[in-house]
């Protein structure tokens, strides 16, 4: 049990600081101001890691890779505190490996959760500025859809879709993950 608490709270906490770090880089991609609550709280929950790697890794062109590099650290911070929590009794690259997953997981389901608060947005609060700031993250990733999917009765189901693609994600990049670490528990290991 206190394995299972550890490990949901660890969760949180590098969720949260993990997701700020990606959703900055993506702010950074898509050229969000930061002047508004939600820029100041990705600031607030990152500037500790994001600023002191800015200076030893640079962004490729829109690409902030210290964020997304401060997100895999966190993620990599977790995996590391919880394999030392378990008593060691896999192989140190496996919490590489684990990491790197956490940080496609993180970023799959950060999506996920971006595409819900702004379909929630669209239909209550289509004038506030946060829903403008969501409609500015979340078009270009609804555009292929749109493209495919018609309105049906005036009700645009690409959210709908994105999510399905989104979920079907996240199952493959379980299977994924599951076959790989497989791999570690080989002879080698």
């Amino acid at each position: 049990m206190l394995y299972q608490i550890a490990s949901f709270l660890l969760d949180v906490l590098a969720g949260l600081v993990g997701g700020a770090c990606l959703l900055r880089c993506y702010m950074q991609r898509q050229r969000v101001p930061f002047g508004n609550p939600i820029g100041r709280l990705v600031f607030a929950l990152s500037d500790w890691l994001v600023m002191p790697l800015r200076r030893v890794v640079p962004a490729v062109g829109r690409w902030d890779l210290s964020s997304v590099l401060g997100a895999f650290l966190v993620e990599l911070l977790q995996y590391l505190l919880l394999w030392l929590l378990l008593g060691m009794h896999t192989s140190p690259v496996s919490v590489l490996v684990l990491a790197l997953f956490g940080l496609l997981r993180l970023t799959l389901t950060g999506l996920t959760g971006l595409v819900i608060v702004f379909s929630i947005m669209s239909w209550v609060q289509t004038h506030s500025p946060v829903y403008d700031l969501l409609a500015r993250l979340c078009d270009p990733l609804l555009r292929p859809f749109r493209r495919l999917i018609p309105l049906v009765g005036g009700v645009d189901l690409a959210p709908l879709a994105l999510l399905v693609a989104l979920n079907i994600g996240l199952m493959v990049l379980a299977n994924v993950q599951s076959a790989v670490l497989m791999g570690f528990q080989g002879p080698g290991f």
